[in-house]
């Protein structure tokens, strides 16, 4: 949107949003009096009268920045030189983009899993307890955390001291991370958790796991709910308890839950940003897609780049979110 450039200050830039919120409201209110105005209108000017507008703005925010970007993805980085394929060439086989891509693979295996299989043995243990409400109440909670937020309150658990030589134990200076203040009391050394690669991405995915467990959680829990007494108990009644109720009731019967749950965090974690971005910035080997476009797009200056990076992005989604609708299909079908 060019028009952005001329607003140069917060306030012309809150003026601008007002303004056009209010053309919005001002369009909306002339279409919804004409539409009463008229009498017996046809059923097909309704249609038009009440999606034309949403279909504009998805058109205008949507499809038009979307296509732009694909378009962008085959120039150079200014735009001003058409190059084919070659931004898509540099993400897949220049090392230093290899690696943004593997990150971002195991952030993709890992993260779901590990959430889900989290969430759905969180949601069994507690499922019918005294404690039940509650239990759910604190696992829930990181849910409502955004991001960046979720984000400080890690980096502050892996803050890093170094320890001074020729200093006494008494007198070295406190960790304020939890988690090294935690190996200082138990003998060990500090250990720089964002640093030290390859680790330092598995600590990343740590703060995405302890948000997304509770999502994971929640759901389940409902499906868990929702199996029949009946089957329950005549699985009892053949003498099935304990892990085989687990593995041949529960989990079967939980089964579309779980790939919902699984493919819906996926594609959360495949655009995750604000973690890396808050935490290293990228930095230590942490890379992933959407920080590296965030980067060459609005660091480098290589809108080619970063638009390739965007469409990779994309198309690495596109199949998650075929199969979530497919497999909601199937089990409304079921149903």
């Amino acid at each position: 949107m060019d028009w952005l450039k001329y607003a140069d200050t917060t306030g012309e830039k809150f003026l601008l949003m007002f303004m056009a919120i209010a053309i919005f409201v001002i369009v909306m209110g002339i279409i919804l009096f004409v539409v009463e105005k008229m009498p017996r209108a046809p059923r097909w000017v309704l249609v038009v009268a009440f999606l034309g507008p949403a279909i504009l703005g998805l058109s205008f925010g949507l499809v038009y920045p979307a296509l732009n970007t694909v378009r962008a993805s085959f120039y150079n980085f200014d735009g001003s030189e058409f190059i084919g394929t070659e931004n898509y060439t540099t993400a897949i086989t220049e090392p230093e983009f290899q690696q943004v891509l593997l990150n971002t693979i195991a952030w993709t295996l890992f993260v779901p899993v590990i959430s889900t299989l989290i969430g759905l043995i969180y949601a069994v243990l507690v499922d019918r307890t005294r404690v039940e409400k509650f239990a759910k109440t604190l696992m829930f909670m990181p849910m409502a955390i955004s991001m960046v937020g979720a984000s400080i309150i890690w980096k502050f658990m892996y803050e890093y001291r170094a320890i001074l030589e020729g200093v006494p134990p008494d007198k070295q200076p406190a960790q304020i991370g939890l988690l090294n203040q935690t190996l200082i009391w138990l003998g060990f050394e500090p250990h720089q958790f964002l640093l030290d690669g390859p680790w330092n991405n598995l600590f990343l995915m740590i703060v995405m796991i302890w948000i997304q467990s509770g999502f994971a959680m929640t759901i389940l829990s409902a499906a868990i709910k929702a199996i029949p007494d009946d089957t329950v108990e005549a699985a009892r009644l053949d003498g099935v308890g304990g892990m085989q109720l687990f593995w041949y009731i529960t989990v079967p019967s939980v089964r579309p839950a779980l790939v919902v749950v699984l493919t819906t965090i996926a594609m959360g974690t495949l655009k995750v940003f604000d973690i890396v971005r808050t935490m290293t910035g990228g930095n230590f080997g942490t890379q992933v897609i959407a920080n590296e476009f965030y980067t060459q797009s609005f660091r480098q200056n290589n809108m080619g780049l970063g638009s390739a990076l965007a469409v990779l992005l994309f198309v690495f989604v596109v199949p998650l979110i075929v199969y979530n609708v497919i497999q909601m299909k199937k089990t409304e079908e079921v149903r």
